[in-house]
């Protein structure tokens, strides 16, 4: 593993030697996302350039991170041994001639990144506004429009609905009272990497059953894209 993350390291050394200071907060917050697309798609390093190529199809596009979201340095943490990682990110894909690319993604939000193990297959991800999942023990939370079902190791599927209540600084909380079980999914953006697997995602998450907390990590699924 280390080798293959070396790889694309190196490959991709010139591009850390153009990398500039990070905006400040305010400069960031004054780029509109409006009219910017999310895909899903696998990274991988050629000749110095990052690129990103779209799930299920064959272009390729030259990445460059406007958002300063750090996705170079989060993918090489995550490769496989070929060299690749999957991503998911939103950003203006413009289509052009230039040598070695079908275009250029400027990438100004990066959702999450982890080892391409069929994530460009998830058919659940379409359905879902939000995943959330830990360890230790291991749970895993899917809401939807329809409701939540969260699944913890050793018990039975909890399928019900939920309301969603909005807090400060972009935070909001996922609530329902069903079967004498009080859980509460609480979320914020803060990047978080989960052990079990190194995946970094977008979104902190903290679970509580009647009061019992355990802490993960989430990401918007495609029906959510704050």
């Amino acid at each position: 593993m280390f080798a293959a993350r070396s790889v694309l390291m190196f490959a991709l050394l010139p591009v850390f030697a153009g990398c500039q200071l990070l905006p400040s907060h305010t400069e960031q917050a004054s780029v509109s996302k409006a009219g910017m697309i999310r895909m899903q798609g696998t990274l991988s390093g050629d000749n110095g350039k990052l690129f990103f190529e779209p799930c299920n199809e064959q272009r390729r596009y030259a990445v460059t991170d406007k958002g300063n979201t750090g996705v170079l340095q989060e993918a090489a943490s995550v490769v496989d041994k070929s060299g690749k990682a999957f991503a998911d990110v939103r950003g203006n894909f413009v289509a052009s001639r230039a040598q070695g690319s079908d275009g250029q993604a400027d990438v100004y939000q990066l959702y999450r990144v982890e080892r391409p193990n069929g994530a460009c297959e998830d058919a659940n991800f379409k359905r879902l506004t939000i995943h959330a999942s830990g360890n230790g023990p291991k749970w895993n939370l899917n809401a939807s429009g329809k409701g939540l079902v969260l699944e913890r190791e050793g018990m039975e599927p909890f399928a019900v609905p939920y309301l969603e209540e909005q807090l400060p600084e972009g935070r909001f909380n996922l609530v329902t009272d069903a079967n004498d079980q009080h859980v509460e999914l609480y979320v914020a953006p803060q990047r978080c990497v989960d052990p079990a697997n190194g995946s970094v995602q977008h979104l902190t998450a903290e679970l509580r059953v009647n009061g019992q907390v355990r802490r993960g990590c989430a990401y918007f699924g495609a029906m959510r894209n704050d």
